[in-house]
């Protein structure tokens, strides 16, 4: 049955990004859409997208939107993409800013105001556009007041009755957090700020208000749907999502085999397959050139591709790295992020500079060559909901080492537990010993026993996880959301 959904998200590829969340916005409503749903994707009007000179015309249509004590204006443009309409939230005092969120000096003051806008005029453009779907598809804090909104106005509004809600928390560390004195900014009825409404620890909490009146919950993975049910990795909302885990669901993120495939990638000096891997060894010497490694040709050549932050295990490599300078392997290090983080792994390639290579960026192509380059990929992770780079190194025959956590439990499979259908290497205990001890045995795996690398490799390249099965599964969760009273 086709359905009518509206994906409302604070980014989406192409059109704006700070991270995977806009990966998966875009790819899913493409995928939706492919499976014959009826899909609109609704986003605030960045400066980002404006310099990607998206085309995007004025439906004429202008919102009046309460914000505080103030009515500020919201224009809604609309694009047109192979049948996708995506819809734009214009307002340039809000969005007309050089990051999404953030600067590098912290958060933005005002993002309380500028999503409880962003939320309100998603809902007020559906309703002018005389839209009305059957499911309001949310993600993340950005959007969590949506599903605020639609809870207060639906005995009030027939227009959005029969909507129904899913809520997707793509990482639940990030949980949109401001001032209880702040409260008023989001126009909600002062009955919404309680411990069973949005407040959590006095302040107000975005990505609660999704998790308590959305429909229905998920995650993006399954591994990660069970993990943020523990005081581990929960952060504090732990014994909410306990008491909705009937309504909580994981679905794994998939990734677009256009963009990230050997055999077609046009980032690549040399492309390859499964059945040909010679153009491997191009993209390997393209990379030791690229990071200025001067390293003999057996060496194995171990990339790293990251925000660095503190989620992603940084502060684990310098102790680590102490114990692998003795392989015969060189590292490639691609990220940027935390000044702290940046600074510790330019401190290791200072100590180590014949064996470590930095470049601080975000450099899309030189992301695809740390892939296709590498012979093992590591990530070390604290918590990982999804992860998308793993899934990459599988399609790119570069063999990962991941913490068993998350999506990479549910994409990885070990080599001591899964013997000939391998794929990577794990590790669970979140310690430098522990991550350094699976990178030597990956690295000793490359050298010593060629045969059972090849078949890892075979195997990784093997693996699909499509947006067409996400999209199936998420249909699924529509329909579910679907049968639950109004």
């Amino acid at each position: 049955m086709s359905l009518s959904v509206a994906l409302i998200s604070s980014e989406a590829l192409p059109y704006s990004k700070t991270g995977g969340l806009a990966d998966v916005a875009g790819s899913l409503s493409r995928a939706l859409l492919g499976l014959g749903h009826d899909v609109a994707l609704i986003l605030p009007f960045h400066r980002e997208t404006r310099l990607k000179k998206i085309k995007a015309k004025s439906t004429g249509i202008f919102l009046k939107i309460p914000v505080k004590d103030a009515l500020c204006t919201a224009e809604v443009l609309i694009a047109r993409e192979n049948g996708l309409k995506v819809y734009f939230i214009k307002n340039d005092e809000y969005f007309d800013r050089a990051h999404l969120y953030t600067t590098p000096d912290g958060d933005y003051h005002d993002n309380l105001e500028r999503f409880s806008f962003f939320s309100r005029a998603a809902l007020q453009a559906l309703k002018a556009l005389k839209n009305p779907v059957d499911i309001l598809h949310l993600n993340d804090w950005q959007t969590g007041l949506v599903a605020a909104y639609i809870k207060e106005a639906r005995h009030a509004e027939p227009f959005f009755l029969k909507t129904k809600t899913v809520f997707t928390v793509h990482n639940i560390a990030y949980q949109g957090l401001f001032p209880g004195q702040a409260f008023y900014a989001t126009g909600l009825s002062p009955q919404f700020f309680s411990q069973d409404g949005i407040e959590f620890w006095g302040k107000v909490s975005l990505l609660k208000a999704g998790l308590v009146y959305s429909d229905v919950i998920n995650t993006v993975s399954p591994a990660y749907g069970k993990e943020i049910q523990t005081p581990e990795y929960g952060c504090g909302l732990e014994g909410l999502l306990i008491k909705r885990s009937a309504d909580l669901y994981g679905i794994l993120n998939g990734i677009d085999y256009e963009e990230w495939n050997p055999e077609t990638d046009k980032l690549l000096p040399e492309r390859y397959s499964s059945r040909d891997l010679s153009g491997k060894g191009a993209c390997k010497k393209g990379l030791l050139k690229k990071f200025g490694l001067k390293a003999p040709a057996s060496a194995a050549v171990v990339g790293m591709v990251a925000r660095l932050t503190e989620q992603k295990g940084i502060d684990l490599l310098p102790a680590a790295f102490e114990g692998l300078q003795d392989l015969n392997a060189v590292f490639a290090i691609l990220g940027s992020g935390d000044k702290r983080y940046e600074d510790l792994v330019k401190g290791i390639e200072k100590t180590y500079p014949l064996k470590v290579s930095v470049r601080l960026a975000f450099d899309n192509a030189l992301a695809h060559l740390v892939e296709a380059g590498s012979d093992i990929f590591i990530m070390p992770s604290r918590f990982e909901p999804c992860g998308l780079n793993q899934i990459y190194s599988l399609r790119y025959g570069t063999i990962p080492v991941v913490r068993a956590i998350g999506g990479w439990n549910d994409t990885v499979k070990d080599l001591d537990e899964a013997g000939q259908t391998a794929t990577g290497f794990k590790f669970t205990e979140y310690a430098p010993d522990a991550f350094e001890k699976r990178v030597k045995d990956a690295v000793h795996v490359y050298h010593d026993n060629p045969e059972l690398w090849r078949k890892m490799q075979d195997n990784a390249m093997k693996e699909v996880f499509s947006w067409e099965t996400s999209a199936r599964q998420y249909t699924g969760l529509y329909n579910i959301a679907l049968k639950k009273p109004a």
